[in-house]
């Protein structure tokens, strides 16, 4: 794929949908939505993959459902930074949603003190929405 001088290994304006067009972020841009994708994914990560606690529960009494709106969080944020970088807003969708399902079952059967919530896998479905309609909203504005 053709590069830009200075730009690393590939540059979003060397995707197919971008070349040529005078829409697409610079490189520099580019390096900084790489890592802050990379940070959104290793946060959600975290996040998922923390082991419970058999003294304190992770929902917060005082907030019911919350826990509902941090999963929504945590894959709609990966979702808009990974599919804004990539372009690839439908490919990213589907494995994050394949992943929102084995998070829970590996929840429910490895981590200690976790369950799986099928209530969570609707609410990571939620979230994977709205990063899938906010690309697409932007994709259409033209930014």
């Amino acid at each position: 794929r053709p590069m830009r001088p200075g730009c690393g290994n590939w540059c979003w304006r060397s995707l197919p949908e971008h070349r040529g067009g005078a829409a697409a972020p610079a490189c520099g841009t580019n390096r900084r939505l790489a890592w802050l994708a990379g940070l959104a994914v290793a946060v959600q990560l975290f996040a998922l993959y923390l082991p419970g606690s058999p003294n304190q529960p992770l929902e917060l009494p005082f907030l019911p459902g919350a826990d509902k709106v941090v999963h929504a969080l945590l894959f709609a944020v990966p979702v808009y930074l990974v599919g804004g970088l990539t372009g690839r807003i439908g490919l990213v969708a589907v494995g994050f949603a394949l992943h929102a399902v084995f998070s829970e079952v590996i929840q429910g059967r490895v981590i200690p003190y976790r369950d799986a919530d099928s209530w969570d896998v609707a609410a990571d479905l939620v979230g994977i929405g709205l990063g899938v309609v906010l690309l697409l909203l932007r994709k259409r504005s033209g930014r």
